[in-house]
């Protein structure tokens, strides 16, 4: 017996003028609210057309299916966290080590912000985890914390890395999932980001990252200076 296709998740085409880029927005809009109030398993292409107020014909011209819809909001929260990540962790301006502080702070955050949706997509991705357009989209958002463990660990063999790569980004993930179950204060997300980034940086240096540089101490005359 040969082996059972997924059904197609890419888009049938991209909008090309205002007008389909306006549809499209309203429809993964729609999308986002169906499958917030809803839940994955009352999520269909025809309550989605209905609140985006389009009809079904017109959703079907950029969307084949509703899984199709699904990837789509999970691709593009894929996007969003990859850009989130490389902007953090190309900044030079900082320390390898505080990059990773402030990914931790800013990943932990963005979980707890999106948790409703997150958890919906998490009980859709049966509809598409399997399709090659998944494992595409996943690599990528996983190449930029790649590339910066490159920075962090220079000299460790390519094989530590990333084996260090996929524990932390696992755990990450994991805890991030875990944590965000339940609503949060800004206080609690940054008590328990700190106290990961605290294990992660750990780890790297045990592994050869070097140190964190403590916080300079002020000098007697500034602090003179300020009394």
């Amino acid at each position: 017996m040969s082996p059972r296709r997924s059904a197609p998740i890419s888009s049938r085409k991209e909008p090309q003028q205002a007008r389909s880029a306006n549809l499209v927005a309203a429809v993964l809009e729609a999308a986002v609210q169906v499958l917030a109030q809803e839940g994955a398993q009352r999520f269909t292409t025809a309550r989605v057309a209905e609140k985006a107020g389009v009809s079904v014909g017109s959703l079907y011209q950029y969307f084949p299916n509703k899984a199709a819809i699904l990837f789509r909001l999970q691709s593009d929260e894929w996007q969003r966290t990859t850009t989130l990540m490389r902007g953090i962790l190309e900044d030079e301006a900082l320390p390898p080590l505080a990059r990773l502080r402030r990914l931790v702070l800013a990943f932990i955050r963005s979980e707890c912000e999106e948790a409703e949706v997150r958890t919906a997509l998490a009980d859709a991705a049966p509809l598409y985890r399997d399709a090659p357009e998944a494992g595409d989209a996943r690599a990528i958002s996983a190449r930029a914390f790649h590339v910066f463990m490159k920075t962090v660990l220079p000299h460790a063999a390519s094989g530590v890395r990333r084996r260090a790569a996929a524990l932390m980004l696992d755990t990450l993930s994991g805890v991030g999932k875990a944590f965000s179950d339940q609503p949060r204060k800004p206080a609690e997300i940054a008590a328990y980001a700190a106290a990961l980034a605290d294990m992660f940086c750990a780890y790297l240096v045990q592994l050869g990252a070097t140190p964190e540089q403590p916080a300079p101490r002020p000098t007697r005359k500034a602090v003179a200076g300020r009394g």
